[in-house]
């Protein structure tokens, strides 16, 4: 599932060629995703302007000059890419087409059929069902050493676990839990409610860290992800523990190698020599 660099390199890309553009037209090609598709979705969306293109943890927020929103998520499988000349025959994958007057189409594509797409009153946004109850945004200020401290005080659960959780942060996926948690020196296993203090003040800024210079990077490239221009992102080669069992540590210092395990029925890559 594409995770919050990705996202937000989606969103950059859509707000680039979206922002201030009309949509004329939209080809349903089908009536549901992983959800059915709001009724008369496609005439909704057609004539309206698009004021604003954002990100909220791992959701495309997409408003329009109406006062209503048009909220998406990538699920497992999707894509949104970019056409400004000629565009490709559909697909059978290929669900849905957004036509500006400029001559601009994204074209969503999702082979698996996880994602979704809503219209949702603007002024309800925070209190959709997908939204209501998310932690902080990671790169913002809202997201501090406080912060996080008290959302783990009283967390038994592994902090692989707890950063997880949606409700304690905003979008943080798999992938940048066990860089971050390298980073900051900190074991996947250890319970969440030993890190507020110290170790909550070295996992904070090595959050940040890891998901701004994913986002720089264009994201990483797994399976079905690309950028909204199609090209992959290439952040995968920057990874310093997921996806390298049995490989040297390489932080400098540790003689250790890097181990895989299974947490809550995901792969967890970490260095028992440094991380404890």
């Amino acid at each position: 599932m594409p995770e919050l660099p990705e996202v937000e390199t989606v969103c950059r890309g859509l707000a680039q060629m979206l922002e201030g553009q009309v949509i004329a037209r939209v080809a349903q090609r089908r009536d549901d995703l992983r959800f059915p598709l709001p009724d008369d979705f496609a005439r909704r969306l057609e004539g309206r302007r698009v004021r604003a293109v954002e990100r909220r943890a791992k959701f495309i927020v997409i408003r329009l000059d109406d006062e209503w929103v048009l909220l998406a998520h990538l699920g497992m499988s999707g894509r949104m890419v970019i056409h400004t000349g000629q565009v490709p025959n559909a697909r059978p994958h290929d669900h849905i087409d957004i036509v500006t007057r400029a001559g601009t189409t994204v074209r969503y594509t999702d082979p698996r059929r996880f994602g979704f797409m809503d219209l949702v009153p603007a002024a309800d946004l925070a209190d959709h069902k997908m939204l209501r109850t998310l932690g902080p945004e990671p790169l913002s200020e809202d997201f501090s050493v406080a912060s996080l401290s008290a959302a783990l005080k009283a967390k038994k659960s592994p902090i692989k676990a707890a950063l997880l959780d949606q409700k304690v942060v905003a979008g943080l996926g798999n992938i940048y839990v066990c860089e971050a948690l390298f980073r900051a020196a900190i074991s996947p296993r250890r319970s969440a409610h030993t890190i507020p203090g110290k170790r909550a003040a070295r996992l904070v800024p090595d959050i940040k860290a890891v998901l701004e210079e994913a986002v720089a990077a264009g994201g990483s490239s797994l399976r079905d992800y690309v950028q909204s221009d199609g090209e992959l992102g290439y952040f995968q080669h920057d990874w310093r523990v997921y996806g390298r069992e049995g490989e040297p540590c390489g932080r400098d210092g540790c003689v250790g190698v890097v181990r895989r395990i299974v947490q809550s029925g995901r792969s967890t890559f970490y260095c028992p020599g440094h991380q404890r």
